[in-house]
């Protein structure tokens, strides 16, 4: 059996390049989803991730005001989706964007999200290379044909990519088993460093959009991931705990905390399903951050910074321009803030 080497962030780093960019308000990190929805560039090229810890009504706003986008999360009755899609698509219209599943009332929820508005769903499993994604997508390709943009995932592998805009998706969802709540790669023995999976990805004759989604912990690793190939990046951890996110303000001696789990932790399936299934996420609590566009602003300075590092003023350029080099256990602790250890 042959073993594959596989890198994800903290095994690389950008080779700096010569760069004529006199300041980071030349560069443009701007991006856009293929599709119906083409000619609705976003700022940004950041999607708040669909977990109930993480993208409701104030999420939802909020990151179309700041240019980016949020899927809200689908674990909850179709009718209080509805009622928070409404909200959202009187400020928002066409960057609205929803999640639903592959079984039970999937296309009854998609239709009412279509219904009232909603022009981008996303197509949420842990394991989108999967018959039931399949099925899925033909269903909604069916039933919309290209009237939306729809967004699929997660996939870890080409292949997986491929079969998924072959079966008809707009964009896709690119890691499994990375984020910092998932317990996938610990409970099934699956998954592919983040970063590899981006690499491998973006190496496809297609062209949808990747969305760069788990292990992602700082600007320096969304640089990373446009760099190899995303033009997203799906956050959630980086995103918990601030203003906008759903849940209530819980005061502790250490502070005030706001809840995050992942959406198959025990905590999250018995508050949706009353039972649980496979177990591969966490539950925990996280300091409280402040407003989300504070955090954006800081990833916003980053990415801007990365990208004038190696001469690039877009993402497009970036990509084309991007050196990966590999580093070792102490490269990396010398890449960390050390002066205080």
């Amino acid at each position: 059996m042959k073993i594959k080497e596989a890198l994800t962030y903290n095994d690389v780093l950008l080779e700096p390049q010569y760069s004529d960019i006199r300041s980071r308000s030349e560069v443009s990190i701007g991006s856009a989803l293929d599709g119906p929805y083409a000619y609705v560039p976003f700022r940004l090229p950041i999607i708040a991730s669909p977990m109930d810890t993480i993208s409701e009504e104030e999420m939802g706003v909020a990151m179309w005001q700041e240019g980016g986008l949020a899927v809200v999360h689908r674990y909850n009755s179709i009718e209080r989706q509805i009622e928070i899609m409404d909200h959202i698509i009187v400020l928002c219209q066409a960057n609205a964007a929803a999640a639903i599943g592959t079984s039970g009332d999937y296309l009854e929820r998609a239709t009412a999200l279509y219904d009232v508005g909603v022009r981008i769903l996303c197509v949420d499993i842990a394991h989108g290379h999967h018959i039931l994604m399949k099925e899925a997508l033909h269903e909604l390709r069916d039933c919309f044909g290209d009237s939306a943009h729809i967004m699929a995932g997660n996939v870890a592998t080409l292949e997986g990519y491929n079969d998924l805009v072959d079966w008809g998706a707009d964009s896709v969802r690119c890691n499994i088993g990375g984020g910092s709540i998932c317990s996938t790669r610990t409970q099934t023995g699956h998954g592919v460093p983040g970063l590899q999976t981006i690499i491998d990805c973006a190496r496809s004759d297609r062209n949808a959009p990747i969305i760069a989604d788990g292990g992602i912990r700082n600007s320096g690793d969304i640089v990373k991931a446009l760099a190899a190939g995303a033009d997203f990046v799906m956050l959630g951890s980086l995103f918990a705990g601030t203003d906008e996110t759903p849940g209530d303000v819980i005061n502790t001696h250490r502070g005030n905390v706001k809840s995050y789990r992942g959406m198959a932790s025990k905590d999250a399936q018995m508050a949706w399903r009353g039972t649980t299934a496979s177990l591969e996420g966490v539950a925990t609590t996280v300091p409280c951050k402040g407003p989300l566009a504070d955090v954006l602003e800081d990833l916003e300075r980053g990415i801007r910074s990365g990208l004038s590092y190696s001469g690039a003023r877009s993402i497009r350029e970036l990509q084309t321009k991007a050196e990966f080099i590999q580093q070792t256990a102490s490269g990396q602790l010398e890449s960390s803030a050390h002066i205080l250890r």
